[in-house]
């Protein structure tokens, strides 16, 4: 038999408030222990949250990145394309400034050329010969009467006179191409023998000056083509005799030698 110990009234009383001081202390635990709990759901629903946004900034960063990376390609592959376009439009520039250097000293020079033939030919440009400059070209016009009696291809002594003035500038012009150009007027060729038609004629008339520049007055033939253009280009279209005279003609085409202007333009 265990011996009861009566407890006194007072002791009876402090183990009561001790037990309630417990109690109350349990309470106010479990009480942070469901709060923990609940923080730390939270906690890891918000860690979730941020994981899934670095997640999605990370792709986006990722992305960005590949787009910079892509961009910064194409800005360098652009720069050494504007790089290479500079390069190639200063080259364009420099042989456009030697063509058109060329082109200046070739338009002096065929100023020059004209003059010096005016000047030699001064006596005939009131028997109807004429010098100009079209295209760049130097056109030496005679008509046939200054040339040839009506319907031959034989040259006169008046001809031959005009054309010894001719080819006394020119052979001091050995850069000087000729295309010896006979044209005649729009009426049929009539009880010319051998001679077909107007294109017959012109072509005949053409290589009878070619000839005699190159026989008599030694041009080099090199340098001369003979062309016959008949009746298809006239340069006075009226239905008239003065309009047709001026249409029978030889034209003397001088064109310098442009080698130095074809080589740098075939580089």
């Amino acid at each position: 038999m265990h011996s009861c110990k009566v407890l006194s009234t007072k002791a009876y009383k402090s183990m009561v408030a001790e037990r309630d001081s417990l109690s109350t202390r349990v309470t106010s635990l479990e009480a942070q222990v469901d709060q923990l709990k609940a923080d730390t759901a939270r906690m890891h629903h918000e860690i979730a949250d941020l994981n899934r946004k670095y997640e999605e900034l990370n792709d986006g960063y990722n992305l960005l990145n590949a787009s910079y990376t892509e961009a910064n390609g194409k800005l360098s592959k652009s720069s050494s394309r504007v790089n290479q376009l500079s390069s190639d439009l200063q080259k364009r520039e420099a042989r456009l400034k030697e063509v058109e250097d060329i082109l200046k000293r070739r338009d002096e020079a065929t100023n020059a050329l004209k003059a010096k033939l005016q000047q030699a030919l001064l006596g005939f440009q009131q028997s109807g010969l004429t010098v100009d400059i079209r295209n760049g070209k130097v056109y030496v016009s005679l008509t046939d009467k200054l040339l040839f009696p009506s319907g031959s291809i034989v040259i006169d002594d008046k001809g031959k006179a005009a054309l010894k003035q001719v080819a006394g500038v020119l052979n001091k012009e050995q850069d000087i191409n000729l295309a010896i150009e006979g044209h005649t007027d729009d009426k049929k060729v009539i009880n010319l023998g051998q001679i077909k038609d107007n294109w017959d004629l012109s072509v005949l008339r053409a290589t009878s000056v070619s000839r005699y520049l190159v026989e008599i007055e030694n041009m080099d033939p090199k340098r001369i083509t003979a062309t016959g253009k008949g009746q298809y280009q006239p340069i006075d279209p009226a239905n008239t005799p003065e309009a047709r005279a001026r249409n029978r003609r030889i034209e003397i085409v001088l064109t310098p030698k442009l080698d130095e202007l074809y080589n740098l333009i075939t580089k």
